[in-house]
């Protein structure tokens, strides 16, 4: 065992409790635990992002997913090289616009549950306890949010959209779990780098 004589190089004692591994540890803990709250930004910006939304007439929320559905076949005829009239481009774009207003809304909740769930799993919230208390809080979002929209002009309360809302989050919570299990919390991949280390310590 190797003794280090810290005299030798002539380092005080005060800095030596300063910068000891206890003494960096120590304040590395400190910083996680202060910075935790924070890991909740992500999640109170997607809540604000979500009822902007929702706060638009039903005349503006209707143009800007029409835009979004116009725009999305004009690429594709262009990519394609379909050579379509502004009529059919029109059509095309109407038809489509019902399943893009969906699939915004379980994107939407998609991040949204995202950005709470990390921050659970953070906080140390795993399992089925995770998708309680996220699925429970992305589901209640979007009642609340759908509610919201009652006193919008335009705009009407749907159960049809807080399921579409829910399954998304839903989607979200699952994916959170399978990415912090395979890449924080594998036990089979630690356990396979122990093994490696100590046949090579025995080479």
């Amino acid at each position: 065992m190797q003794v280090h004589n810290w005299y030798k190089y002539n380092i005080p004692s005060s800095q030596l409790t300063i910068f000891s591994p206890f003494a960096i540890f120590n304040a590395m803990k400190i910083l996680i635990t202060l910075l935790k709250p924070l890991s909740f930004i992500p999640a109170l910006l997607m809540m604000y992002l979500i009822f902007s939304f929702s706060a638009q007439t039903g005349e503006v929320s209707g143009e800007l997913s029409y835009k979004i559905s116009y725009n999305i076949v004009e690429t594709k005829s262009e990519i394609l090289h379909e050579g379509k009239s502004y009529d059919e481009l029109n059509y095309e774009a109407n038809s489509i616009q019902f399943y893009v207003r969906k699939a915004a809304h379980m994107t939407e909740y998609f991040l949204l549950a995202v950005a709470v769930s990390f921050p659970l799993y953070v906080y140390r919230v795993r399992g089925f306890w995770l998708f309680l208390l996220a699925g429970i809080f992305c589901a209640g979002f979007a009642g609340l949010d759908e509610y919201h929209q009652s006193f919008v002009s335009g705009r009407s309360p749907s159960v049809r959209d807080v399921c579409i809302d829910s399954s998304g989050a839903l989607i979200g919570i699952i994916l959170v779990q399978l990415f912090c299990w395979s890449t924080l919390h594998n036990p089979s991949g630690s356990h396979k780098k122990k093994k490696k280390t100590r046949k090579k310590r025995r080479r």
